[in-house]
């Protein structure tokens, strides 16, 4: 596409670099119906490196009729329980509970600005590489599938779309991002808002 950056140049040295220049908070609602009690929470974004082309690496959430994103697609994460040290810990232990990704096989990178959610959580996205090919082992009560989408196929604009929704509790309208379908999966809501954070952050000053 012209005039875009090609990120599967970037190194993993530029990644990390860039990381360090952070973007606005993002929401899935209008901030004003923010709750002051919102619960932590934290996701990993595992970047692989397939074919000479970064990938991200995203799961389908089993379907769970009482789980209000039963079988969306999502990246591997949950809350933050007493037991963990930090919100990266979270982070790593829910990627090995869910996935089987192993902490010592991520290299984190460091993380983009947390993100409000409808569900009233407040998510840190870590991103890290994983090696790849590589054998993931799936909490199949939690987990539908694993999958990857190419970094650069995620950047064109061609391929996702903006739809203003409303919250029941606001006037105003709210944008939520849908991308089209990429190998029969829908990527939308707050994982493709912390999606389109990173693929900014990436960029640059390209």
């Amino acid at each position: 596409m012209p005039g875009m950056p090609d990120l599967d140049r970037l190194s993993v040295d530029a990644i990390r670099a860039r990381l360090h220049a952070q973007n606005s908070t993002t929401y899935d609602v209008p901030p004003e119906l923010l709750s002051d009690d919102a619960r932590e929470a934290a996701v990993l974004v595992p970047l692989a490196r397939i074919e000479d082309a970064w990938h991200i690496l995203y799961i389908r959430r089993a379907h769970i009729d009482s789980d209000r994103h039963s079988g969306q697609v999502a990246f591997a994460g949950g809350k933050r329980e007493e037991g963990d040290e930090s919100l990266l810990a979270t982070a790593l232990r829910e990627a090995w509970e869910e996935v089987g990704i192993a902490a010592a096989d991520v290299e984190v990178l460091g993380y983009i600005n947390h993100h409000h959610t409808i569900s009233e959580f407040q998510v840190r996205p870590y991103v890290g590489v994983m090696p790849w090919p590589y054998r993931l082992v799936l909490d199949e009560d939690e987990v539908a599938r694993a999958f990857t989408i190419p970094l650069n196929w995620l950047a064109q604009k061609s391929n996702y779309r903006t739809e203003e929704r409303r919250h029941p509790e606001s006037r105003r309208p709210w944008p939520v991002v849908y991308y089209d379908l990429y190998d029969g999966e829908m990527l939308w809501g707050a994982t493709a808002r912390m999606t389109l954070s990173l693929i900014d952050v990436l960029r640059g000053a390209d």
